[in-house]
């Protein structure tokens, strides 16, 4: 892995900015000549860095806003925007601005380059696939956006998210249709390595996952594209999923080396010289109530290192768990809220210390955020859990029952843990004493699949913030009394379009409007997402 990343390397920083100045297809015509010598191959390596490993995009939309909002984690200042609802379309507009300029004009001239060329067709399939699934982060964020004319140097019309998704289950089935082992060797591939048949999964995989946000919407689309999904073949084993293995470097903003090949959410939380995000207080009761014991594996307590590495913090936590237990912060709290005592401990080793109220407030293990921790894009246990809501809402035709299908899901998400570097492989039987204790109760499965989505979804902000709004689980209150915007009732429901998108492509910006009501707010929904 390390030797295809340094090998793209200086490839990736030429094509990033070949296409820097190309900050939406909206307001920018894009020569389709300019970069007729770019190898499609680069640009899917590329495409596949960025989606985890850019700083800009990954602190802002993760960290700041969709890890809080969907209430992983809360406590530092930098928390506020998804915290407590501290509206700024400035920093809901970084993934826009970002992705339209670099991912998405790369993904759109990948495919353009690969089409119809005979020796590329595995090549093409692959670039669709990732199209879908870097537009699709996009329009389940933002709704309705550009897309069929995204890259055609126009200022480009906005498509319905409903057009979008038909889209996406169109393209998702061509081009798996289209991969054939026999045919041509994928290069650049950072997900699978150019397996072919790891691909087909993907896409399977990816299809059912978007076939599920339409429950509300659509119930009769989303069982057909998920039956659909299912029988082509999705994921049948934790060896399928789709994770990118990061190096161990610390990402950067653009600093002039392209330097995207750190897991940047990882990144977020060590970054600026503020303090690591904390566990919720509920994202830790719904571990405790349910006996879980990934809580002694992923919950921790440090001695933080503003802007250091994780792996140097001092561990307090066998002597605090031992005094206070495991201790959240409350969403829509800062960390230095309800504000704790000294506690003394003894670390051993080192002797005592003076725990003051940051140690005491519980977070995320080292394992979890190394900066060479592998980003999880899509698992075996997602699969599963869905399968388990699919099998509830629509009968017995995903091979298998819900119950079964649930305790595939569980077990995955524990066993995934070992994915990290440094973490733990859980024993079978402390997996199956969980599974024994919390099994499906009927007329709450639905409730009980998605919180455990919700955990298994821990670190991949924008999609638990998608399926949160989906399946409505867990119950999230949400946070009152502490928003500086007055805007505390309600959890926002999607991001708001950046100003520049208005002022540049306003004819086509206006006629999304009405839609939402008549204005661009982030507590409109977008169109999966129905009351």
């Amino acid at each position: 892995m390390k030797k295809i990343l340094k090998t793209y390397l200086l490839s990736l920083l030429i094509i990033a900015v070949a296409f820097s100045g190309c900050k939406k297809f909206g307001d920018t015509n894009i020569d389709p000549t300019r970069s007729s010598n770019l190898d499609p191959s680069v640009q899917l390596s590329l495409i596949q860095l960025r989606f985890s490993g850019d700083l800009n995009v990954n602190e802002r939309t993760t960290f700041m806003m969709t890890m809080p909002l969907v209430q992983h984690i809360a406590g530092p200042y930098s928390n506020r925007w998804g915290g407590i609802y501290f509206r700024d379309p400035n920093i809901m507009g970084v993934l826009w601005e970002d992705s339209y300029g670099t991912d998405l004009v790369n993904a759109v001239d990948a495919v353009k380059r690969t089409t119809n060329v005979p020796d590329k067709t595995n090549l093409n399939a692959v670039c669709r696939i990732m199209k879908v699934y870097n537009f699709a982060r996009m329009t389940d964020l933002y709704g309705d956006l550009p897309y069929s004319e995204a890259g055609l140097g126009t200022k480009a019309k906005f498509d319905t998210q409903e057009e979008i998704y038909t889209s996406f289950f169109q393209e998702l089935k061509a081009a798996r249709a289209q991969l054939d082992a026999a045919k041509d060797i994928v290069k650049g591939d950072l997900f699978y390595g150019g397996d072919i048949n790891a691909w087909k999964k993907f896409a399977s995989s990816l299809h059912l996952r978007l076939a599920m946000r339409l429950v509300k919407r659509d119930p009769a689309k989303a069982q057909a594209e998920a039956q659909q999904a299912y029988n082509e073949g999705v994921f049948t084993s934790n060896g399928d999923v789709c994770k990118l293995d990061h190096e161990d470097v610390q990402n950067p903003y653009e600093d002039g080396k392209g330097n995207i090949r750190g897991n940047a959410v990882s990144a977020s939380f060590f970054n600026g010289g503020g303090v690591p995000g904390r566990f919720t207080t509920p994202f830790l009761d719904q571990l405790r109530v349910t006996n879980d014991p990934r809580m002694k594996y992923m919950v921790k307590y440090y001695v933080d290192i503003p802007g250091g590495n994780p792996l140097s913090r001092i561990d307090l936590t066998a002597p605090l768990v031992e005094k206070v237990g495991y201790v959240g912060v409350i969403p829509g709290r800062y960390i230095w809220d309800g504000f704790l005592p000294n506690v003394i401990v003894d670390i051993p080793g080192k002797g005592p210390y003076t725990a003051v109220n940051n140690d005491q407030k519980a977070q995320p293990a080292n394992f979890l955020l190394r900066f060479n921790a592998p980003f999880l894009h899509l698992t075996y246990s997602e699969v599963e859990l869905l399968l388990a809501e699919a099998t509830v809402r629509f009968g017995p035709s995903f091979g298998g029952t819900a119950a079964s299908h649930y305790e595939k899901g569980v077990t995955a998400a524990f066993q995934q843990l070992s994915f990290f570097p440094g973490g733990p492989t859980v024993p079978a039987n402390e997996i199956n004493t969980f599974i024994q204790g919390n099994q499906l109760v009927a007329g709450r499965e639905i409730e009980t699949i998605n919180k455990q989505l919700w955990i298994t979804l821990f670190l991949n902000g924008p999609e638990a913030y998608a399926n949160w709004r989906r399946s409505g689980f867990p119950n999230l209150i949400p946070a009152v009394g502490d928003s500086e915007t007055g805007e505390s009732l309600t959890i926002p429901r999607r991001f708001e379009y950046p100003f520049t998108e208005e002022e540049q492509n306003k004819a086509n910006f206006e006629k999304v409007l009405p839609a939402l009501g008549g204005v661009d707010s982030w507590i409109k929904r977008v169109w999966w997402d129905k009351e």
